[in-house]
């Protein structure tokens, strides 16, 4: 079966989508438009919903006056306070959200989302980012983001250090016997004694396992560095693959590193994002589509090009970037493509209005048209073994996850590709993942085995 989470960003992914009259402005700070978020995707069976979530507001006011009008990515409810309130109104679904390795501690990660576990009886899962924004870090009392590997090897450690610290007690260490008096094994509890070059942890870990035995581990990144982590912990993993081609080889990838920290296949989910506008006809997916995109102020979507042009706030809105412009001022994370989208901007003449429209609503990875239109693609993808399913990046909540529970989910379901019943209680169940083994009772089994 094809897995399906569902990405609760604030108020969506379209950046104009706060402005929409069915959304509730405000409602990123708002409990209630949440649960009813989660409510709709329960109710579509979906495996989850999923957290993006940064310490800090990460957008830059470039040009002057675009964070004021940016909307839902500013203020929002911390995620695992809002997944433990989410918990109690749901049954069935996964609860993943980010956690950065840079501003937290392993064992802190660890007691969190051991807590998140233990309350969702199993539904918990920790998505390991590596952060890389410089307004996060200064919040932290840095001027800039640690240098790529140093981050990347504290994130390593990091995940090293929470998945050891879950396996802290034994799969049967809480005997709860009270007629002898004794609470749990002590041969059963393990401390961790971890010692490394960025944390020096004891352990153990003060949270029993779950029905699911630990949370479920997610990696979202595309990094060489953020693979490996990927491929030595995750249980799902993220991706941004905006073609069936990309995704191949994405897939193809996974497998082989799975293979070198000697994984089975059958322990990983690889799901990329997918943006969907669906309506009962084409025509009312694309009225949908192009509503949101004639939301986009201005200010806003020169916003979207700052970091590849700089401030374009200056040039007429309606004619192409002149041809001996100079791209000034900060360009944080200034990249390969960016340097592409500059050249393709001048071959193609695009207007900038055309160019930030584009970058903005992030056309190339949408898909417009009625469920049926969008499911031939997700099958497409699905049964070339490009992926396993999908990350369902809705442009606006709660309309759009009203969309995929009424209308995407039963085409699916017709075709025999989605679950129409969940399978399980936990999330490890439901994503059809192998038990989790307890690293102590395995030691502990091998040793007692006959030769």
């Amino acid at each position: 079966m094809m897995r399906l989470g569902l990405s609760m960003r604030g108020l969506g992914y379209h950046p104009a989508a706060w402005r929409h009259p069915d959304v509730p402005a405000n409602g990123a700070s708002q409990i209630e438009h949440y649960h009813t978020v989660a409510r709709h995707a329960e109710r579509g069976k979906i495996d989850m919903i999923f957290f993006a979530d940064g310490a800090g507001v990460r957008a830059k006011d470039t040009p002057r006056g675009s964070l004021a009008r940016l909307g839902q990515y500013i203020t929002d409810i911390e995620p695992t306070v809002l997944l433990a309130s989410i918990s109690a109104i749901t049954t069935h679904l996964g609860l993943v959200t980010t956690a950065s390795t840079a501003y937290n501690e392993p064992y802190n990660l660890a007691r969190r989302f051991a807590g998140l576990d233990l309350m969702s009886h199993g539904r918990a899962g920790w998505n390991i980012v590596a952060s890389w924004s410089n307004e996060e870090a200064k919040n932290f009392g840095l001027e800039q983001v640690r240098d790529y590997n140093e981050r990347y090897e504290r994130a390593a450690e990091c995940a090293d250090v929470v998945t050891g610290l879950w396996d802290s007690w034994e799969d049967d260490a809480f005997t709860l016997d009270k007629d002898s008096g004794v609470f749990f094994d002590d041969t059963r509890m393990h401390r961790l004694n971890h010692e490394g070059k960025h944390f020096k942890v004891r352990g153990p870990l003060n949270a029993r396992p779950s029905q699911q035995g630990r949370p479920i581990v997610v990696q979202a990144g595309n990094s060489p560095a953020g693979r490996d982590i990927g491929a030595k912990h995750a249980e799902v993993i993220y991706t941004a693959s905006r073609t069936v081609e990309e995704a191949l080889e994405y897939y193809a990838d996974m497998r082989e590193r799975l293979e070198a920290f000697a994984r089975p296949t059958d322990a990983l989910r690889v799901m990329p994002g997918f943006r969907t506008y669906i309506g009962q006809s084409r025509d009312e997916a694309q009225e949908k589509f192009e509503m949101l995109q004639g939301l986009i102020d201005p200010v806003v979507g020169l916003s979207f090009l700052a970091d590849t042009f700089g401030d374009l706030s200056g040039l007429p809105l309606d004619e192409p970037i002149p041809k001996d412009y100079t791209p000034s001022g900060e360009r944080e994370g200034l990249s390969g493509g960016a340097d592409r989208l500059i050249a393709r901007a001048r071959q193609d003449g695009k207007t900038i209005r055309e160019l930030y429209l584009e970058q903005a609503g992030q056309a190339s990875s949408n898909y417009v048209g009625t469920a049926a239109d969008i499911a031939d693609i997700m099958e497409d993808w699905f049964h070339k073994h490009a992926c396993d399913g999908f990350n369902l990046t809705v442009p606006h909540l709660p309309c759009g996850a009203a969309d995929v529970a009424d209308l995407l989910v039963p085409e699916l379901q017709r075709r025999g590709l989605f679950r129409t019943e969940y399978e399980g209680r936990t999330l490890r169940e439901n994503l059809g993942l192998p038990a989790h083994r307890n690293r102590y009772s395995a030691m502990r089994a091998r040793e007692t085995s006959p030769a």
